[in-house]
């Protein structure tokens, strides 16, 4: 059984590791914007002047589930030990 330590310990590090993701993913769409608008028009069929909407999407969306699902959990555990 994992205990509130381990728990809050764990959600830590989960926040942590998805901040990283987020923070490269919007750094590798801010400084190669087109090599990945040209990449996912081609691979996915995509209209080009969307993908820039879609990936403030992408990023908002992420970021809030980052917030939601790791980082409330986690100050809250701090908060209650």
């Amino acid at each position: 059984m994992i205990d509130v330590n381990e728990l809050t310990t764990f959600l830590g590090w989960c926040t942590l590791v998805n901040m990283s993701v987020l923070a490269f993913a919007a750094l590798f769409i801010t400084v190669f914007k087109s090599f990945a608008i040209n990449l996912h028009s081609h691979l996915f069929g995509l209209n080009a002047a969307e993908l820039p909407t879609l990936y403030f999407k992408y990023l908002a969306n992420y970021k809030i589930g980052i917030l939601l699902f790791n980082l409330a959990p986690y100050l809250a555990l701090k908060l209650m030990v």
